[in-house]
């Protein structure tokens, strides 16, 4: 699903004599929430004439973006690629890394099930299609509906190389464009299975499994089987409101702002 948010801003903390167009493309997990309310909260900080044009469509459409200069700042739930990277190079684009938060990918399942643990191995069966019945693992019969993410997503990769051991997805499993729309389709389906970032991970009608014993919540996130780290990428002489933006988010304020919408701070851990 496609988010495009458009924020005005008034005050003081970056001054410009116009209204000044900061595009950030990439990453749904960090731009259908979290970065929204980054900006809200960038704008009530007293910023002045800053227009935001958000775009959360999956990290892989961050480089590109980056490269052809439509956006200032790519957000993405994964490591640049050292293809992307240099693709970017090629362009007169030199990526700069920046660490945004913490997140854990979370499974969920419906809240009537009667699950509530799953082991590694148990997960890695059922994603890869090997598992297709949840009276196989305890729970009432009927065949595991699976909700992924589409290609385009950095969590559809990190969730391949994490609990898949790199494995391909069977292909009945469903492709869905956001963290949002799985939970929906989990909290409407008694046999839907899926996996979310953290900060979806209390939908309502979803519940979230333990895995090898470890409950999915912030403190964890040491020894929880499927965390991550979350980042910005920008130009490495980015414009001044990228700039002023990116160092906001690294502010306390800004970290305030990643624990209340779900995720964990970067100094967390």
């Amino acid at each position: 699903m496609k988010h495009i948010i458009t924020l005005f801003s008034a005050a003081a903390m970056l001054t410009m004599a116009s209204a000044q167009t900061l595009s950030i493309k990439g990453s749904d997990t960090l731009g259908a929430k979290l970065v929204p309310q980054l900006a809200e909260s960038f704008k009530a900080a007293g910023n002045t004439g800053v227009k935001f044009e958000i775009a959360a469509e999956g990290s892989t459409t961050a480089f590109p973006a980056l490269a052809n200069g439509t956006a200032q700042i790519g957000m993405s739930s994964r490591k640049v690629k050292d293809d992307e990277r240099t693709f970017c190079r090629t362009k007169g684009v030199y990526l700069k890394e920046h660490e945004v938060c913490h997140d854990m990918i979370v499974v969920i399942v419906n809240k009537n099930s009667p699950l509530t643990k799953l082991t590694k191995d148990q997960v890695a069966k059922i994603f890869t299609g090997q598992i297709k019945d949840w009276s196989e693992i305890g729970g009432a019969p009927g065949k595991i509906s699976i909700y992924t993410r589409n290609t385009s997503s950095g969590t559809y990769k990190d969730w391949q190389k994490l609990a898949m051991g790199g494995r391909d997805y069977p292909s009945s499993s469903s492709k869905l464009a956001g963290n949002e729309q799985i939970a929906q389709e989990v909290a409407k389906n008694k046999n839907g299975i899926g996996y979310v970032g953290l900060a979806y991970s209390k939908t309502a009608g979803t519940k979230a499994l333990s895995i090898d014993g470890v409950e999915p919540v912030g403190t964890n996130a040491k020894k929880y089987a499927y965390a991550r780290l979350c980042y910005f990428y920008a130009p490495d002489k980015p414009s001044a409101e990228a700039e002023a933006f990116m160092k906001y988010v690294e502010s306390p304020a800004g970290q305030d702002i990643v624990r209340k919408v779900g995720f964990i701070p970067v100094k967390d851990l």
